[in-house]
């Protein structure tokens, strides 16, 4: 069993080859290969986290070299069910842009290049759960970055080629402090073996292990956009293609937030810094959702609640009781889901109301039925309402929190209770605006079409239709409502509206709906492995035993 534990990693990496080699010529075998693959991964990463679950941590040394020499790849029950609730979402969100593709009819070359990156990209975030020291952390984490790019620059238009510089200084400032940190750790103690680190960082100087500690602390909140290193998120996000942005808001910051969660508790034991995570989480979920409040921009909006919820999860990292893991465990499964579903329903209204600011939308609920449910449950569901499995994280969270007693954790409490319900106001005000509402004057009509939003101010020449910046290319004039679609296809040119929304890219967002519903369906088991995720955690010895084999 151990034997399979890379797979997940490889198969990826294996596959973007195939990709590469094939792709411009036949994309329906591209399409099948990254299809596939995913669904490969998906089936892997279900038996690692059952076996990891019945069995304890599975573990593997590349090349058969024992640590600190060799790089080790580990699971256990927290990095199988985060493995496999990743894999379910790139897959759904993977057959959406492989709809949104077809119904644009993309034969470009840079829609030939967004299968590759993404799957290096499915590569680097399982890595990252897989990984067993830090430097491979790191390499999984540059891996990241630059499928990262790629995807947030697909078709180089002006917005996203500028969002993409911001996305990638950050992401290159993150991964100096890291080299630094990864650095200070091997030159103090001689390995950056997670588990060999475990035994040995109680032997330093506990300003040494602070330093650490917070130098490590600071790349992952960077990482999972925990306020105040959370400004470039509502910039970078929302001018890439709508899949693009669906996987990144949905799963790339809970990388983050795992990476917080496995050095907290195997690492640094103790909650030294537990106050300090507690007052960043209220400051994220305070000012993310009063961020929210303000916008008017559909994706600006769920950018700054992306923000306020990763609140929720440090909250239960400060916390580090087992209640608190639990439920903070729950949460972030939960919310890749439904954060996920709500940026891919923003891709469907951008294509059906022409847009994606608020004030020009209107009449979709009876224009788009089945649209309005795709985005009444998903929200509801990230306001927390009873049943859903939004409640069952928060109640987790606010219950450890009252088990706690201290101030900071009332106060936390308090907060979570405020930004619950400012959650329920913004998602009240979308619903209100976009459905509700009739659909106000000049929302554009089916076969609108949409121009990219992208620089046109250097290309000034009338054509023969009248229109400035068309040059001499005689296409006939374009409607250009507010809020431009920026985001509407892969390759960033333009799209049309329809009334009639692409089944592939519906079924695709219905998947990952019924995905976030389950967790309400079988909330008792789920809680039930959580809790024992947190206690494996906490406990530290299987993971410590099974990578050093004692």
């Amino acid at each position: 069993m151990n034997a399979l534990v890379p797979l997940p990693v490889l198969l990826p990496l294996c596959a973007t080859g195939l990709s590469l080699t094939f792709g411009t010529r036949m994309q329906r075998f591209q399409r099948f290969i990254s299809v596939a693959v995913l669904t490969a991964v998906l089936a892997l990463s279900i038996i690692l986290m059952i076996a990891a679950d019945r069995h304890g941590p599975l573990s593997v040394h590349l090349g058969d070299f024992a640590p600190p020499l060799g790089i080790t790849l580990v699971a256990d029950r927290l990095s199988g069910l985060m493995l496999t609730v990743s894999s379910a979402v790139t897959l759904c969100v993977l057959i959406y842009s492989i709809g949104q593709g077809m119904t644009d009819r993309d034969k470009e070359t840079p829609v030939a290049v967004f299968h590759p990156a993404y799957l290096i990209l499915v590569a680097g975030v399982s890595c990252t759960f897989l990984a067993g020291d830090l430097v491979n952390l790191f390499v999984s984490f540059e891996i990241m970055l630059v499928a990262s790019f790629v995807l947030l620059t697909l078709g180089g238009t002006g917005p996203r080629m500028r969002a993409g510089s911001t996305y990638v200084i950050i992401s290159l400032f993150s991964s100096m402090v890291f080299l630094i940190a990864i650095a200070m750790t091997y030159a103090a103690l001689g390995t950056v073996n997670f588990a060999q680190l475990a035994e040995r960082l109680p032997g330093l100087p506990l300003g040494v292990q602070t330093l650490i500690q917070a130098m490590l602390i600071t790349v992952f909140a960077i990482k999972a956009a925990v306020f105040p290193v959370a400004a470039w998120l509502p910039d970078s996000y929302p001018t890439a293609p709508a899949p693009v942005t669906a996987v990144f808001a949905g799963l790339l910051t809970k990388v983050g937030v795992y990476c917080m969660m496995r050095t907290e508790t195997l690492l640094f034991p103790g909650n030294r810094i537990g106050d300090l995570l507690m007052a960043v989480a209220l400051a994220s979920m305070l000012i993310g959702i009063l961020g929210a409040v303000a916008q008017t921009d559909l994706k600006r909006l769920l950018s700054f609640t992306l923000i306020s919820h990763i609140g929720f999860m440090v909250f239960g990292i400060g916390l580090a009781t087992r209640e608190a893991y639990g439920g903070a465990i729950v949460y972030v499964v939960h919310h890749i889901t439904v954060q996920t579903t709500l940026f891919l329903v923003t891709g469907l209204i951008e294509r059906r109301g022409g847009t994606t600011e608020l004030t020009r939308l209107g009449g979709l609920a009876k224009a788009a039925p089945i649209l309005a449910l795709l985005f009444f449950v998903p929200a509801m569901n990230l306001a927390g309402i009873p049943p859903l499995s939004g409640f069952i994280g928060k109640l987790g969270l606010l219950r450890a929190g009252v088990a706690d007693g201290s101030s900071w954790a009332w106060i936390l409490v308090a907060g979570s209770v405020v930004t619950s319900l400012l959650t329920l106001y913004v998602t009240a005000k979308v619903w209100n605006l976009a459905f509700w509402r009739a659909a106000p004057p000049g929302q554009a009509e089916a076969g609108t079409v949409l121009e990219s939003g992208d620089d046109s101010d250097d290309d000034t020449d009338e054509g023969p239709d009248g229109v400035p910046g068309t040059g001499d290319e005689g296409i006939e004039p374009v409607h250009r409502p507010a809020g431009q679609a920026v985001a509407a296809t892969l390759h960033g040119r333009a799209v049309t509206t329809t009334s009639r929304l692409p089944r592939p890219m519906m079924a695709a967002t219905a998947a990952t709906l019924a995905l976030a519903l389950s967790f309400t369906v079988f909330a008792g088991p789920l809680t039930a492995f959580t809790d024992r995720s947190a206690v494996e955690l906490l406990k530290r010895t299987p993971y410590i035993e099974e990578v050093l084999g004692k």
